[in-house]
């Protein structure tokens, strides 16, 4: 490993520095390609390669993903003996990250690591992710197999450092019964006009109080950033260019907030719950946006027919990317390596990779699993996951204010709960958060300027 000061690696990293909180959940729209459907699957085998024998210490997910990643790493280890998984819990992304930066000073972390959107990035700007194109291709990890916009996401000057494992995007999810009983069809709106025209139908109040909302917007600083990163999009506005020049004071970014923030305050159609999954699923809100990943447990909590349909459009179609990955640090020896690179290529494969969607919520990440008959059987049982593999294809990653900036989903979270809750005017905001973010910006372009990326 090379040698790393605790005062360089955390300025690299970003703590100090107002990095925060973790994210629900990469860039120019998502590069065309065409994939072989029906490979042949995986073998449930370790592939080829070197490694055998070897104990990697992975620090993975928690809580009830943590549950089905556990059975994940057992059936691996029904599979084959060459490889060992030594998974471990840390907590949330965020107390992953703090711990992994405390490690990676000490000298005492993990071999691999379960690693966000808006986190990984700031690993690789710290120089302790290891380049893993090489470890790919000996694992028979083909990277032409791999949705384009999930597997560009984790490439940086040609190299892959974070490669595409637990991976989601916002869906809109609504109540089939409400809908139903409103007289509207079974379908999600194509546009945020036409549910404009549906909402009035869907709302119920109580004098002036709204007991029964539309759409329940959100009022978590993280997880709403991520989401209305879509409807930004849909108005044709954007958080930031690829190179960190800031769009939050453009007039497509200024239509868009407005429309949201009016949903709730001028219009009284839209609620802004913290938790807008508990009020969705408890018939609160007759429609919201979440997570791909949130599909089993609304499912499993909804006493009412579930839909889910593409996030609608305004000026255009606009859907983000979201998740984690995996990433190799850079102290790991060679043979854990290998090792590691041996079983993501089985979480992402055929085998693994379809078990682990079928019992997450998250997408498949190869074009090949999402084709394989397990999977379309899958999808047959439960239509509603459908929607976000047909709509993956559409999606792009993040803007670079959001995933590539120190804290930047809660500086842009915070901002729009001043617009939406606090009602504050959406151009004195932006142009507040347009300062904040160029702030933390400026330590991030400077090293991309030394990396050479």
């Amino acid at each position: 490993m090379r040698k790393v000061s605790r005062r360089n690696l955390l300025k690299g990293i970003g703590f100090g520095l107002g990095a925060a909180a973790l994210a629900a959940c990469g860039a120019p729209s998502a590069p065309t390609a065409t994939h072989s459907a029906d490979k042949a699957a995986q073998p449930a085998t370790a592939p080829a390669g070197g490694g055998s024998g070897a104990e990697v210490v992975y620090w993975g997910f928690g809580g009830s993903l943590g549950k089905a990643e556990e059975k994940l790493v057992a059936n691996w280890h029904a599979a084959q003996s060459d490889v060992k998984i030594n998974r471990q819990v840390q907590g949330s992304y965020e107390e992953t990250a703090q711990k992994l930066t405390a490690a990676l000073a000490a000298k005492t972390a993990p071999d691999m690591a379960l690693l966000s959107d808006v986190w990984w990035f700031k690993f690789y700007r710290a120089k302790t992710l290891m380049p893993l194109n090489d470890l790919a291709v000996t694992a028979r990890i083909d990277a032409a197999d791999f949705v384009p916009s999930l597997w560009n996401e984790g490439v940086r000057q040609g190299k892959q450092y974070w490669i595409p494992f637990a991976r989601s995007t916002p869906l809109f999810y609504y109540n089939a019964d409400m809908f139903q009983a409103a007289g509207l069809p079974d379908r999600g709106p194509k546009t945020w006009d036409e549910f404009m025209g549906w909402a009035p139908k869907l709302v119920k109040k109580d004098g002036d109080t709204l007991k029964v909302a539309a759409f329940a917007g959100l009022a978590d600083a993280s997880y709403v950033a991520w989401v209305f990163q879509c409807v930004n999009w849909a108005f044709g506005g954007s958080y930031s260019t690829p190179d960190l020049q800031m769009k939050f004071l453009d007039p497509n970014t200024i239509q868009a907030t407005q429309f949201y923030a009016d949903m709730a305050n001028k219009y009284h159609i839209a609620s802004t719950p913290k938790d807008a999954q508990k009020d969705f699923t408890n018939g609160l809100a007759a429609a919201t946006l979440l997570s791909t990943g949130g599909l089993p447990g609304i499912l499993a909590d909804a006493q009412f027919k579930v839909g889910t349909a593409f996030i609608p459009e305004a000026k255009q179609f606009g859907c983000c990317t979201g998740g984690a990955g995996l990433s190799v640090l850079t102290g790991t020896d060679a043979g854990k390596a290998q090792a590691a690179a041996k079983y993501i290529a089985y979480a992402t494969g055929n085998e693994g990779g379809a078990w682990w969607s079928q019992n997450s919520g998250y997408l498949p990440v190869r074009a090949s699993t999402a084709n394989s008959g397990s999977f379309q059987k899958f999808l047959q049982q439960r239509p509603q996951a459908r929607t976000a593999v047909d709509q993956l294809p559409r999606t792009r990653a993040q803007d670079a204010a959001r995933v590539f900036v120190p804290g930047g989903d809660q500086i842009i979270g915070k901002g729009l709960d001043r617009i939406v809750v606090g009602k504050e005017d959406v151009t004195t905001v932006w142009t507040d958060i347009t300062a904040q973010i160029e702030k933390e910006a400026e330590p991030v372009k400077k090293d991309l300027a030394a990396l050479g990326s």
